[in-house]
């Protein structure tokens, strides 16, 4: 039992594959999640992005470089986030495949509480389509870390000429730093976390299909995408559902958690930080606990 920290024993992880993860704080699944689920995800990706989607409860953001080239659909909108009661992308978060790696890191009561699909269009900005080095800790209130990780899936090939996901192995045992907007930054809410550009970068290269899960003390980020086709990916963070909550006031987390209460109150979603983040969550397998104490669903 002293040898493991970050995972937990009895699922479908090799005693090699979470020793793994316990050493770097992520694992690559290859051929985790089929082909034409996939091409299902992104038809439903498309129809939002065409206004033929009810995305009531969910946030569908813009490339900001994109916004007055005329481009429309798939060819500009770059994240769509709480699709967690969406029927067709919640199917994402409970693919079996998926969850049973995800319940060999951090037990069988499972939430999922975090839900993006992120598409790099072609011919953005630079400093638009990258995403800086930080740790997704930063924007969770709920702890213990160790009970929480993400499943990142890849719609089609990734890699570095698209914008591929990298990481730096072993920062999952280190600190939450201190995360801030970087200079000339262009994407509301991606902070990042500076002076650490020295360390080394792994580049995770994905085929479609293709599955990282990770620790939310990770460090981790995206590069541009450089090419003339997307990028797209789709992905979930998970918590143990006993997990506590923690005010963030006079932490590292308060200036992120009082924009995105902002965002919310802009669409006209009043609540605490907490609240917000019970009310966008899902039970996704096992008993229900702290993050079903109040009704969820924006």
């Amino acid at each position: 039992m002293g040898r493991f920290k970050y995972t937990v024993g009895g699922g479908v992880l090799t005693e090699e594959q979470r020793q793994f993860y316990e050493d770097n704080g992520y694992i690559l699944i290859k051929n985790n999640v089929s082909h034409a689920f996939l091409d299902e995800l992104k038809d439903r990706f498309i129809d939002i992005c065409e206004g033929r989607v009810d995305t009531d409860g969910m946030t569908v953001m813009k490339d900001p470089s994109l916004k007055d080239k005329g481009v429309k659909g798939e060819y500009l909108i770059n994240k769509i986030q709480e699709f967690l009661y969406d029927d067709v992308l919640f199917k994402y978060c409970t693919y079996p495949a998926v969850v049973d790696v995800i319940e060999s890191i951090i037990g069988p009561n499972i939430t999922g509480a975090n839900s993006m699909l992120i598409n790099k269009p072609p011919n953005s900005h630079p400093g638009a389509s990258l995403h800086p080095m930080h740790q997704d800790l930063h924007y969770f209130p709920y702890r213990p870390a160790e009970r929480i990780a993400a499943s990142w899936t890849a719609m089609e090939r990734i890699d570095e000429s698209n914008g591929c996901l990298y990481v730096v192995p072993g920062t999952h045992k280190g600190q939450l730093y201190n995360h801030t907007y970087p200079d000339g930054y262009k994407n509301k809410l991606y902070h990042g976390v500076q002076g650490l550009d020295h360390l080394k970068k792994v580049y995770v290269i994905m085929e479609k299909g293709d599955t990282v899960f990770f620790h939310p003390l990770l460090l981790h980020g995206s590069g541009p995408n450089r090419t003339k086709g997307f990028r797209k990916a789709i992905s979930c963070h998970y918590a143990d559902s006993n997990c506590y909550f923690i005010d963030v006031r006079g932490t590292s987390s308060e200036r992120i958690a009082s924009e995105i209460v902002k965002v919310f109150a802009n669409k006209g979603v009043p609540g605490t930080f907490i609240d917000l983040w019970k009310a966008k969550s899902r039970l996704v397998k096992g008993a229900p606990g702290n993050f079903q104490t109040m009704e969820s669903h924006l």
